[in-house]
């Protein structure tokens, strides 16, 4: 007999003679002639009840051993439950339990802090919250792909070891085989990278933009999905050290459509949560932000405001505030000052552009007062900024400028000018990080509870 999911079981329209469930104990309740035992196979936030009759042959032996978290199997009847707040449920014909777990499993059926959760990782996608936070980040990472896929975006994968440094950060984790007591020395003292494995100095990527921009100017809207690194020592609720990004690259585009394209993105990926997720989003808004659904709600209805980095920074000015971080014209905003603008003075998600161009890397394009760059980031309730991108310099002699500026060899960078030179084009892209999107959407917090194992500084368990 083929095995049925848990998921497949509640949407079942009638009930039937046979059917074959396996998964793992979440509760048993013991009466005197049967057992109620909760089982849940993780395809759905609701378990199914199995009634085990005591005149089954091996009830005594079995049900013993049942305890929360042992898996088990079960055939029997679906049928319609007696039961409130469940359509159906299951008559056990037979009961075995596959797999023990004594009184030492750590997920006992009471409360535990997500600090504790963290410790155990490797079990804690069993329990409700992080269940239901995994499902979502699943199905988001399929509604991902469909709204690229659907626009004729194609989907390219840009390396995860590079020599070059997109954000010109310098926050990278370095690759390398050379034997770290004693790596082969030049004769100024320095260390002989052209001896490593890649015969030069490689990182981690921070960014698949550059990569996605070769590839923008010769098959027109591309996207990339996949993990990305920051060696930085950031303790944050919101910052990994390794994390996963989206980032389109769009030929022939301008700033304007850069930003409604991340736009229309953020709704498609709301839309798509609540249509597919809503038994889960209906527990984070009964248990982990009772203010969410209203929330995405608010995002779903409401336009997107626009305002310029000069208009929030008066805004900012007058807003009456006493900031944590003063900030004045030319400075970085803080969380505090995004969260500000999108929770406090717009009430809504808000996209903010042309920043200075002495805030923001290399590749972006100079507006024509030579201060600003078309560079946008946009802002959502409870998060702060979520999208960052820009329309991308394509004029060669201002980009080369720009890398003089940064400091950046342009022996280095030869091919990115070649995009330049042969062919340039107008064109524009974003990043947004899949982690903080599925904070906003489900209302936790920290960082470390939406992506399965955490890397952070002195973590990397699992």
């Amino acid at each position: 007999m083929q095995r049925t999911l848990v998921k497949e079981v509640h949407e079942a329209t009638a009930p039937r003679d046979a059917i074959l469930l396996q998964g793992w104990v979440r509760t048993r309740r013991d009466a005197k002639a049967f057992s109620f035992i909760e089982l849940n196979d993780g395809t759905c936030f609701k378990g199914i009840q199995v009634i085990a009759d005591a005149k089954l042959p091996n009830y005594a032996t079995e049900i013993l051993r049942a305890h929360t978290g042992a898996s088990i199997e079960v055939r029997g009847k679906l049928v319609a439950s007696q039961g409130q707040g469940q359509k159906w449920e299951v008559v056990a014909d037979s009961f075995t339990v596959l797999g023990e777990a004594d009184a030492t499993y750590p997920l006992q059926k009471k409360g535990h802090t997500l600090e504790f959760l963290r410790e155990i990782a490797h079990l804690r996608p069993r329990s409700n919250l992080f269940g239901a936070v995994f499902r979502v980040r699943s199905r988001l990472a399929y509604a991902v792909h469909q709204f690229f896929q659907e626009r004729n975006f194609l989907y390219v994968h840009t390396p995860i070891i590079t020599a070059s440094d997109c954000e010109g950060a310098g926050e990278l984790f370095r690759v390398t085989t050379l034997d770290p007591s004693h790596p082969p020395m030049n004769e100024d003292g320095t260390i002989d990278f052209k001896q490593d494995f890649f015969a030069k100095k490689s990182y981690l990527t921070v960014s698949g933009q550059l990569e996605a921009e070769i590839f923008a100017t010769a098959l027109s809207n591309v996207y990339t999905f996949g993990p990305t690194f920051r060696a930085e020592n950031s303790h944050t609720s919101r910052h990994a050290s390794e994390f996963w990004m989206i980032e389109p690259e769009i030929a022939f585009c301008d700033l304007d459509g850069d930003m409604a394209l991340a736009e229309e993105f953020v709704k498609h990926l709301i839309r798509d949560a609540k249509t597919h997720c809503a038994a889960d989003l209906e527990f984070f808004g009964k248990f982990v932000d009772k203010d969410l659904l209203a929330r995405l709600d608010f995002v779903l209805e409401r336009p997107f405001q626009r305002c310029s980095y000069t208009e929030a920074i008066e805004i900012l000015g007058k807003s009456g505030k006493t900031w944590e971080h003063p900030i004045a014209w030319g400075d970085n905003m803080q969380s505090e000052h995004e969260r500000y603008l999108a929770e406090e003075h717009f009430k809504c998600p808000v996209t903010v552009y042309n920043y200075p161009r002495t805030l923001k890397p290399f590749y972006m394009r100079v507006n024509d007062d030579g201060k600003t760059v078309r560079a946008m980031d946009l802002l959502v309730p409870g998060i702060g900024e979520i999208i960052g991108g820009s329309q991308r310099e394509e004029r060669l002699d201002v980009l080369r400028e720009n890398m003089a500026q940064h400091h950046l060899s342009e022996k280095e960078y030869w091919w990115y000018l070649d995009l330049r030179r042969y062919g340039t084009v107008p064109h524009s892209g974003f990043g947004l990080g899949f982690e903080r999107m599925l904070m906003f959407v489900t209302g936790v917090a920290n960082i470390r509870d939406v992506i399965p194992f955490a890397r952070t500084p002195g973590t990397a368990e699992f």
